[in-house]
């Protein structure tokens, strides 16, 4: 029952909990832990959890579309959102609506009893109570920051994917590839299934598989892909460390998901539904059919129409990299006019030296909050990175686009990135413009 003093909306809630708390971030399971035991609700359904740098996002969309088209209920919870809140808690690929949220979130208030949690605390397990609340088959949950010390891990997964393992958020993770995978791999479960789909895992996280007692298998040591232009295979040993017969599937169409990574997620999606076969198990025309259906906004996203638009959430070097990659694929285009905004804790210019080489002219945009950076300081930083020519402050990221597609020429294209706040201004442009 909603408390007379709780919100009553979806929009009041997230304001009152993003004042009530301070720290946007506050890593650390004890807490978590005390209110999920005091919540009522229990699920039956298989979890499986998603942690890593980059492609969590595309893998949570494969997992959640393959399995819809298996025929089960799937409960998807995802971050950050693009446009709504909603977007966060899905049920068989639909968003859930406001006036259940509303009841989640007050069900976590009742249970807290004084405990602390953050915004992203308090949605994780307001996530978790609509999910008890259904007859659920497979709970797919990606993590928020890390995994070891995610509000997501106090919740028991029987499978758990590792996507990539990446400089990001070294503050609260830690200044080295082993630190970082050492957090990720907080996610591995004893006995359990632990798939990598970083072909070159830290040193730390295959370690902590082993002490855990973990069973991990690792992209291109233990299953793959190759392909041609038309279609792409997976393969995978049957037992870890290619101590088992090698199983073979071929004849896969590529991924709806753009970009030249995408296999490493759909392989290690692939991977994680073969070991839970035997309690979920997957036909080759469900994985043909999520493969083929699979939605992801803001990833290496193409939009029809001139100039060409690219939306991508990339935002540390790795993702920078891959989008990089992914553009030089594209085409020739005469002139690539960037949308950038980001956040003062990135390196930005780790970002902007994998992309200054694709780009011929840069709007800059200021982003909010506390961790926002103006875009004239964006500016210092782009030319500390080596960057000159035609550089341009906006206000908004909508505001960079717009100015992008006033001077921007029909053959030319547009590439919107730099965090998941640039894109989501952007795309409430598009879609605002569409509408």
């Amino acid at each position: 029952m909603v408390q007379a003093e709780s919100p009553a909306t979806l929009a009041g809630w997230l304001e009152f909990l993003d004042h009530r708390h301070g720290a946007p971030i506050q890593l650390g399971l004890d807490r978590v832990a005390r209110v999920l035991a005091n919540m009522a609700g229990h699920s039956e359904a298989r979890v499986i959890m998603v942690g890593g740098t980059n492609g969590k996002g595309s893998t949570c969309a494969m997992l959640e579309a393959i399995l819809v088209a298996g025929g089960y209920r799937v409960g998807c919870y995802t971050s950050p959102h693009l446009l709504r809140y909603n977007e966060r808690v899905r049920i068989d690929g639909v968003e859930v609506g406001d006036a259940r949220l509303v009841e989640a979130f007050a069900a976590v208030e009742a249970a807290r009893n004084g405990e602390a949690l953050t915004c992203f605390e308090h949605g994780t397990l307001a996530a978790w109570h609509v999910f008890c609340a259904e007859a659920l088959d497979v709970v797919v949950l990606e993590v928020g920051l890390g995994g070891r010390l995610d509000a997501v891990n106090a919740i028991d997964a029987d499978c758990a994917i590792v996507t990539s393992v990446a400089m990001d958020h070294m503050d609260y993770l830690g200044d080295t590839r082993d630190a970082i995978g050492f957090e990720k791999a907080g996610i591995f479960r004893a006995g359990r299934p632990a798939v990598c789909g970083d072909p070159q895992p830290p040193a730390a996280l295959v370690e902590h598989a082993r002490a855990v007692g973990a069973q991990l298998w690792i992209s291109g040591r233990d299953f793959g892909f190759g392909g041609d232009r038309q279609q792409w295979g997976y393969w995978r040993y049957a037992a870890p460390a290619a101590g088992g017969a090698l199983h073979r599937r071929g004849g896969l169409a590529y991924p709806a998901l753009r970009g030249a990574n995408q296999l490493l997620n759909a392989s290690a999606v692939l991977t994680a539904l073969e070991l839970l076969r035997e309690r979920v198990p997957v036909s080759m025309q469900a994985v043909r059919q999520g493969l083929m259906l699979v939605e992801c906004p803001g990833r290496f996203q193409v939009l029809p129409g001139k100039p060409a638009v690219v939306l991508d959430v990339a935002h540390n070097p790795q993702a920078a990299g891959v989008l990089s990659e992914n553009l030089s694929n594209m085409g020739f285009y005469p002139e690539t006019w960037a949308v950038v905004g980001m956040l003062r804790d990135k390196d930005v210019e780790g970002v902007v030296a994998r992309l200054k080489d694709r780009v011929d002219h840069w709007l800059l945009a200021s982003t909010p909050g506390p961790r926002g950076l103006r875009a004239a300081e964006l500016a210092e930083r782009l030319a500390a990175a080596g960057v000159a020519g035609d550089i341009h402050c906006n206000d908004t990221p909508a505001a960079a686009y717009r100015a992008a597609r006033e001077r921007a020429a029909e053959s030319d294209r547009i590439v919107v990135f730099g965090s998941f706040l640039s894109v989501s201004d952007v795309l409430g442009v598009i879609r605002a413009d569409r509408h």
